[in-house]
């Protein structure tokens, strides 16, 4: 996954090494990949069940087994929802371009009919251009607000300067 969430360079290896599973190859339980994560096993079972996410094993007693790839997957869906402020189904529309953009890049290698190559192009972009469609407007909707927040500090600004002395209040 690209997805490049996480804000700390190596923190899936520093979460993933603090249970031992980066050096030793080791699964992790749904207990440890949310205590890597930072999240509960509630949220990774509901994420589950919403497919955005699947465990990589199962244990011989059914628990669910987590590698680094999931545990990175995971970063990615806690950054979208908490730093981004997508919602669980825009999460899911970013991951599914981010595995439909994994899978052209498959087929352009494994092809070298211009037609095909063309028609996984199109297909790329109708794809990037419905995520385009979700996220434009929730951007225009933080601009708008950042521009408010903005207005509202050179407002309190300049109520300051005015108590200053010298300022209209200060005579």
């Amino acid at each position: 996954m690209t997805i490049h969430a996480p804000k700390v360079p190596g923190q899936v290896r520093h979460a993933v090494a603090a249970y031992g599973g980066a050096r030793d190859g080791r699964l992790l339980r749904i207990q440890e990949v949310a205590a890597a994560a930072g999240l509960t096993p509630r949220s990774i079972r509901y994420y589950e069940e919403l497919g955005l996410l699947r465990p990589c094993a199962r244990s011989e007693g059914a628990y669910r087994l987590y590698d680094a790839s999931d545990l990175e997957r995971l970063l990615a869906i806690k950054s979208l929802r908490d730093d981004a402020g997508l919602s669980l189904a825009e999460i899911g529309q970013v991951l599914e371009d981010e595995e439909s953009r994994r899978r052209a890049r498959v087929a352009l290698q494994a092809t070298e009919d211009p037609r095909e190559r063309r028609a996984i192009i199109e297909g790329r972009v109708a794809s990037v251009e419905r995520l385009l469609a979700t996220l434009t407007p929730k951007l225009a909707r933080l601009q708008v607000l950042v521009a408010d927040v903005d207005g509202r500090r050179n407002r309190l600004q300049e109520r300051l300067a005015e108590l200053e002395p010298g300022g209209e209040a200060g005579r």
